[in-house]
């Protein structure tokens, strides 16, 4: 699949899902803006290694995507640089666990603002382009909690089904406008801030890493295996291609099984 000519935004990725999916539209050909936080010496390492894979066309921008203006700002960055904006992965989120009782109200809004609201600002500023050039690919990367629930997790399981809702009207308003618009939902993902957990773990109970990672996976999956960065950046590209054009509106699970229960 050649996204050759095509430009694509991630949202939080320069590192985990997000740098596996913008990793994989490069590959694919596509030019990539890079956004999130994080070290400034790394990010211009990861883009400059993107950069190599994408014959240069890999920009960064430091866009706080939980403010509208900023996704605004962000947008308009892209077709400034590009000329267009033709594929958006609004991957950027953050989790807390706690009871809801003591779940904290500025981590709820938090929550909210970067895992919904980003999304809804992201469509709302991305898709008039779209609907002109009569072609789109909206990716919203949701998660296993965006259809089945996990005590202490009340803010995300709520803005990830959230996710799936305005993935589903934004494909209903968009269907015969060129665009799709679907949601992803992954199970464990083997990501480094999920590697550095499980040591932990392992760490703390004297126990090894594979025996942590079995432990973890079956909590929830009853396939035993992670998802990874990059397999979640190949489905993207596949989202993108010809033989998706009529899949939209639809929640993906690529999870090992954990909804099927």
């Amino acid at each position: 699949m050649s996204l050759t000519g095509k430009v694509a935004l991630v949202t939080g990725s320069t590192s985990g899902i997000g740098l596996g999916i913008a990793r994989s539209l490069a590959q694919a050909g596509a030019s990539v803006v890079l956004n999130g936080f994080g070290d400034a010496a790394e990010i211009e390492r990861v883009r400059g290694e993107l950069a190599a894979i994408a014959g240069g066309r890999v920009r960064y921008h430091a866009a706080d995507v939980s403010q509208a203006a900023a996704v605004a700002e962000l947008v308009e960055f892209c077709e400034t640089e590009f000329g267009s904006l033709d594929i958006l992965v609004n991957n950027a989120g953050i989790q807390h666990v706690a009871p809801i009782e003591s779940f904290p109200e500025e981590r709820w809004s938090a929550i909210i603002a970067l895992n919904l609201s980003a999304v809804f600002h992201g469509m709302k500023f991305a898709l008039p382009a779209m609907k002109r050039r009569r072609w789109g690919r909206v990716i919203n990367i949701a998660s296993a909690h965006g259809l089945v629930g996990s005590a202490g997790k009340i803010a995300y399981v709520a803005a990830k089904h959230g996710v799936i809702g305005a993935t589903k009207v934004a494909a209903i308003e968009c269907a015969n406008e060129g665009i799709t618009v679907n949601a992803i939902c992954p199970g464990w993902v083997l990501t480094p801030l999920v590697e550095a957990q499980i040591a932990a773990r392992a760490a703390a109970n004297g126990t090894s890493v594979a025996a942590e990672s079995a432990a973890l996976l079956a909590e929830k999956q009853p396939m035993l295996a992670f998802t990874t960065p990059e397999k979640i950046g190949a489905f993207c590209v596949f989202l993108c291609s010809d033989a998706a054009d009529t899949m939209t509106g639809d929640a993906l699970s690529i999870d090992g099984g954990w909804i099927a229960q």
